[in-house]
């Protein structure tokens, strides 16, 4: 059979979830299972969107939860405000602001890449909300947190631009996702969707915004870690071992550290963890739930 097209797939994901709006930002949400199961909310980073949870809300559904997945503003189908505060406490404000509007009382929250630092503002600023915190190929320690080689460009004025737009070069995009992100058994058409979800309908420029707006700062980096350690939640650890941009002997080291996490999980995973291991992660979300 062959694979599904890049516009299929697209048109079946809007399909999937549904618009809302919170903090005066329009965004999109997957969010599936039993309207009274406990939710579990999923932040992505970048260059994603809730898209990169496709198949995990659907896994999480299956094991009586309630999958929540959003576009964080500025990417997927999210609005893209020239105005919007795009740093990681600006979009942890926004979050907060998301799941009020969808009513979420009280949440287990998954988080990834830079979805970590936005999802524990949250955390630290509400921590009663949160009944579990599972960390997916994230960020804790921020103060010394250096960009992947494959992510600085996008940091950088005008050069940030110019790799931007070779995004757009057939091949560029994919090339990087094999590398770093996923397996072979995520199809290019797949692939391509993330790169229509990034460049939505400002080009990037919001993107932009986000990959400069990062506070690696000893303030942050303790707020994060009050959401990690010692919490009234408990904490875990999966993480995609073969992830090049942030390896589990650097990062993950730190992040288990960080949260005094004794046993984490260890998949044989890339940086897209949720890519290809959906049903583990989602087995281990619903035994920290229970």
């Amino acid at each position: 059979m062959a694979s599904a097209t890049t516009a299929q797939l697209l048109a079946d994901h809007r399909a999937s979830g549904r618009f809302f709006s919170a903090g005066g930002i329009g965004s999109f949400a997957l969010d599936a299972g039993p309207p009274d199961a406990e939710p579990v909310l999923c932040v992505h980073g970048v260059p994603a969107s809730a898209f990169l949870y496709r198949k995990l809300v659907p896994e999480l559904a299956e094991r009586g939860l309630r999958g929540v997945a959003v576009d964080l503003p500025g990417l997927g189908l999210a609005e893209r405000p020239a105005d919007a505060d795009y740093s990681w406490s600006g979009l942890g404000r926004w979050l907060g602001a998301a799941v009020d509007a969808l009513g979420l009382d009280r949440f287990h929250l998954v988080v990834h890449d830079i979805g970590g630092p936005v999802g524990l503002e949250l955390a630290a600023a509400d921590p009663g909300r949160v009944r579990s915190l599972t960390l997916l190929n994230t960020i804790v320690a921020v103060e010394t947190f250096r960009r992947p080689w494959m992510m600085e460009p996008f940091a950088r004025r005008g050069v940030g631009e110019a790799w931007l737009a070779s995004v757009r070069l057939p091949g560029m995009f994919y090339a990087l996702m094999r590398y770093a992100g996923v397996s072979r058994h995520v199809s290019a058409s797949e692939i391509a969707c993330y790169v229509q979800l990034l460049l939505g309908t400002d080009g990037g420029s919001a993107f932009l915004k986000i990959m400069r707006g990062f506070e690696r700062t000893a303030e942050n980096q303790r707020r994060y870690l009050s959401a990690v350690r010692s919490t009234p939640y408990p904490v875990q650890i999966i993480w995609g071992t073969r992830d090049p941009a942030l390896p589990w002997r650097h990062y993950g080291v730190q992040a288990q550290l960080a949260a005094q996490v004794d046993d984490p999980i260890l998949l044989p995973a890339k940086h897209f963890l949720q890519e290809d291991c959906a049903p583990p992660i989602a087995d281990a979300v619903a035994r920290i739930a229970r």
